[in-house]
Parts: structure tokens; sequence; C-alpha cells
């Protein structure tokens, strides 16, 4: 499937009111229960969310528009978000979250970008040449990613308590990522 900037905006517009439908009120338990370890909770995920909205998708954005292939964007810190969510609530996070994500669209709106648009260059630092088509689009499936990742978190402290169903619920099989 070709990226189309319009499909993409659709699904990015509809991210924060996924989260907030599934997520807003539900107990502790079930928001901050990661997969053990160094994994993430679905606090974590959306406070990793609203860190992107800040410091990664709309700054390569401009600068890919501003700047070209001439330079690598800025290095992205994938743990920033931990000094971001420190001291807050999910429903707070949920919110800003949603404003930060409203603002991006905003602004990603006020580009009137042009399908060939698509087609400009950047520099990823690690990545190497990358386009602004490519970039949006995993943006897009970045929420993608994450929704999965939030609806594994959730599934996994009841792996034990689904008995013989267990074979059957996909979720519980996943060996996706979890940051």
């Amino acid at each position: 499937m070709q990226f189309k900037l319009g499909d993409g905006m659709a699904l990015l517009e509809r991210t924060p009111a996924a989260l907030d439908s599934l997520l807003r009120g539900l107990p502790d338990q079930w928001v901050l229960a990661n997969e053990g370890g160094d994994t993430w909770s679905a606090f974590d995920v959306v406070a990793h969310l609203i860190h992107c909205e800040r410091t990664d998708w709309m700054p390569r954005v401009h600068w890919i528009l501003q700047h070209g292939d001439s330079r690598p964007f800025e290095p992205f810190d994938r743990l920033g978000h931990k000094r971001l969510s420190e001291g807050k609530l999910l429903e707070h996070l949920l919110d800003e979250f949603a404003g930060a994500r409203h603002e991006s669209v905003r602004q990603l709106q006020a580009q009137h970008l042009q399908p060939a648009d698509l087609d400009r260059h950047g520099l990823h630092p690690a990545l190497g040449p990358v386009t602004l088509g490519q970039l949006l689009a995993t943006w897009t499936t970045h929420d993608l990613t994450h929704l999965h990742q939030i609806a594994r978190v959730l599934a996994h402290p009841l792996r034990e308590s689904v008995g013989p169903w267990g074979a059957y619920l996909g979720v519980l099989h996943c060996d996706g990522h979890s940051e």
C-alpha cells in the first residue's frame, strides 16, 4: 500500500481517543503493569508518545523541509519519557498527549504538503537517507505498534488466569518488542 498523507492523518488523529477510551479510569494495576524487567507499561507508552510528539515527528518533518539531507536529524532519546512522566497521573498524560497530537496534526496540515513533498529527503543519524513519506508512514505505524503493545501489556497479567484458552489468544503469544 502506498502511503497517503490524508489516510495517515486519519489514523494519527484517532490515536489519542483510542488510548483515552481504553485506558482512562483503569486501576493502576492495569496501567502500571508491564511484562517484566525493563519493559514498558501502558503508562510508559503514553509518556513515550508525548515525548515523540515533542521531539521526534514534527521536528523531523520541519528538519526535512528546512535542511533536507544536508545534516542528520538530532538523535532521539528513547528514554526521554521517563523524566516527562515523573509525578504525573495517567489521566494527565492522556490529556497532554491529546493536546500535543492535536497541535502536531495542525502543524502538519499547515505545511500544505503535496504528493511530491513526500519524496523529499532527510538524513537519519542511524538509518541514513530517508524520505518525508517514509517518516510520516513510520509515525502512523509507530502509533499502531504502541496500540498493539498496550493490548499485549494489558493481557500479560492474565496469561495464567485464562487457562487452556490461552492457546487461542494470540495477544498472549506475540513476541513483539516491548519498547
